[in-house]
């Protein structure tokens, strides 16, 4: 697909990918050398919204203007006639400018070109950054993996189809109510966006991952404060998430209960999640300690944190060690219990057809009832599905959108989104550590988990460190700073921190329908995100970690015992702020934009997961989420679904 991009855009964009990676001159090419500039219109070209490629396009065009230069102070002069140095300098400006949507620019740009860069194979196949840090690369596809079990379809015609529920989305939520629903009798359609990737077609490496198995976009919130990750593929984010299955903490379920959806504190919950864990075969046999999850203990352990280890959805053909590394991009061995492998194989065992390669559009309601679904192949084919019951699973940014854009109109659509803000902290040590290895992520420390006395705080995780992904959480203060942070790669850590966040975000749809995510971390959240931060920084400083820093755009960095304090360190990370632009925030976990609960005006779907104003709509994925669940969500999204739809299977026969 790619961006059609203009002579004139693809040299601007390559200045610019030059200057964030100029290359060394020796072993290390260029970003334009590598190839990263069709990596950057390729990725972009994913994107459902014209309007970000427009406005790149359009920022692009002026990018070597004389204009562009006074606006950003560094006179008339044109950027393609500045030094490299000057360049670097012209780019932090932006970085460090005090507009939010002057440093969102930048950032969008700094992680386009890093990304690229780092996951670009090159002319060779081989990146020679990946030889330089002993990177493996793409191992390719495992000779000996199985045929693909499930055998979806793909609308190659215009026409009905009907059946008696149709589920919009096939991750851990439909793909859950979906073996729920076909189990009860029920004849049940899954339409899917994404594609059907099994065992055999892993293994190509990040590149194709981010391609095939992660969603085109939004890809960050409206400020560009938060890049929003999530999985789009048959099994959604099951099929690339680290395997991490915490069930719902006591104490958020008895939150999730006030809020009117009374099941969550009962028998009815506990016994769906334990379905789900049962299903799953969640385990602690495979979480073996990694050198990445070592250093979380042996630092946690020196300063007198407990830490515990994680379950994990993993069948016993998990080796939780390199394999298991780059399982974020799909895992080779089939040893991660993802929808795929379960819940939908079941329902395509009791029936169900599974449709991949289509995108729902809206659901047409008359006289306050579902009636069909509209959708759309790839392709451009158009196609409806009649049925009795809607299941809307297409995740918490999708989800609200499809409701809104069928004529829904309750308040609470889209409204208390929830993301677990996450950053990371990085540490280098003086041994090997191969962060990309390892069990994906196999222990947790709780210990600031509530820092206020209501449940809300910061957990802390590894999670494997690949070249790509990695870089959306560093800052970057110039090419030769940046090569010296990858060069060191191999030696390097990040403590992950995630933010169980008590204030609210919003999903709100463009003229088009698509949606946008307005989401700004309060200064309340922003508070234990910084707690987060300065604890990372402790446990890797009491791990051994001889450099450490943050992804602030400011650069934070110390060497225990050499450059610099802790305190100095916390102090200059909460001096620099996390408001847009300024520290590098992920979401990958999105929730609550659909949210359950007691009453219309509170929530948008009923204690059955049903949508108030039209009953036989029901939602089964993380925006039913009344609140952040403060850990991992997949199990307690599975859960969800499993109960809805237990409800509507009590509703329809």
């Amino acid at each position: 697909m790619g961006m059609k991009a203009t002579a004139k855009q693809r040299a601007a964009l390559g200045t610019i990918c030059d200057t964030f990676v100029p290359g060394d001159g020796l072993t290390l090419p260029s970003a334009t050398e590598i190839g990263a500039v069709d990596t950057v219109f390729e990725l972009l070209g994913r994107n459902p919204r014209e309007s970000e490629g427009k406005q790149l396009a359009m920022l692009l065009d002026i990018w070597d203007s004389p204009v562009t230069g006074l606006l950003t102070g560094r006179g008339p002069r044109r950027f393609s006639k500045l030094s490299q140095a000057e360049r670097e300098r012209a780019l932090l400006r932006l970085g460090d400018s005090g507009i939010g949507a002057v440093r969102a620019v930048f950032q969008a740009l700094k992680q386009a070109s890093l990304l690229a860069y780092n996951v670009t194979p090159g002319p060779t196949g081989f990146h020679p950054l990946w030889k330089e840090i002993g990177y493996p690369g793409p191992p390719g596809p495992l000779p000996t993996a199985p045929q693909p079990a499930l055998s979806p379809q793909r609308i190659t015609e215009p026409g009905t189809l009907t059946c008696d529920v149709v589920i919009v989305g096939s991750g851990a939520g439909g793909g859950t109510a979906a073996a729920v629903l076909a189990e009860a009798g029920l004849d049940v359609i899954v339409v899917e966006r994404g594609g059907y990737y099994d065992d055999k077609d892993f293994g190509a490496g990040e590149l194709a991952g981010l391609q095939q198995l992660y969603a085109p976009g939004p890809s960050a919130s409206a400020e560009g404060q938060i890049t929003l990750v999530a999985g789009t593929c048959l099994g959604g984010g099951t099929v690339v998430n680290w395997s991490t299955s915490l069930p719902t903490p006591d104490g958020v379920r008895d939150e999730w209960a006030e809020a009117g959806a009374h099941q969550f504190r009962e028998a009815e919950f506990t016994e769906s999640l334990d379905a789900v864990v049962r299903r799953l075969g969640v385990n602690e046999r495979r979480s073996i300690l990694s050198a990445r999850d070592g250093v979380l203990e042996r630092g946690a352990s020196a300063l007198g944190w407990a830490v515990d280890p994680l379950p994990r959805n993993v069948t016993d053909a998990c080796d939780a060690g390199v394999e298991c590394g780059r399982c974020g991009n799909g895992c080779r061995v089939g040893a991660k219990q993802s929808v795929t492998k379960t819940w939908l194989a079941d329902a395509a065992a009791r029936g169900a057809r599974l449709i991949v390669d289509a995108d729902v559009g809206r659901i047409e309601v008359r006289g306050g009832k579902a009636e069909s679904v509209a959708a759309r192949t790839a392709t451009g084919i158009e196609f409806e599905i009649r049925a009795r019951a809607v299941v809307v699973a297409a995740g918490a940014i999708q989800t609200p959108a499809l409701l809104k854009r069928s004529g829904l109109g309750n308040k609470n659509i889209g409204r208390y989104l929830r993301l677990h803000p996450a950053a990371a902290v990085f540490g280098v040590f003086d041994e090997e550590i191969r962060p990309w290895e390892g069990g994906l992520q196999t222990r947790i420390c709780r210990r600031h988990a509530d820092l206020d006395g209501n449940g809300y705080g910061v957990i802390y995780e590894t999670g494997p460190l690949h070249p790509g992904l990695s870089t959306g959480f560093m800052s970057w203060r110039g090419a030769d700073n940046h090569r010296t942070n990858m060069l060191e790669f191999g030696r390097s850590n990040a403590i992950g921190i995630i933010t169980r966040d008590r204030d609210s975000g919003e999903v709100k749809v463009d003229r088009d329908g698509r949606p946008t995510v307005d989401y700004r971390i309060s200064d309340y959240d922003a508070g234990h995100l910084h707690t987060g931060i300065e604890g990372a920084a402790s446990i890797l400083e009491a791990a051994g970690a001889r450099r450490i820093f943050s992804g602030h755009q400011a650069g934070i960095s110390y060497e225990p015992g050499a450059r610099g304090s802790h305190a100095e360190f916390a102090a200059a990370a909460r001096a620099a702020g996390y408001g847009p632009g300024q520290c590098a925030l992920g979401a990958l976990h999105i929730m609550g934009s659909a949210r359950m609960g007691g009453s219309p005006e509170l929530s948008a779907t009923d204690p059955d997961g049903a949508t108030w104003e039209v009953k036989n709509v029901v939602v089964a994925d993380a925006s039913c989420f009344p609140t952040s669940s403060g850990v991992n969500p997949m199990v307690s999204i599975e859960a969800i679904a499993h109960m809805n739809a237990k409800r509507l299977v009590a509703r329809l026969t």
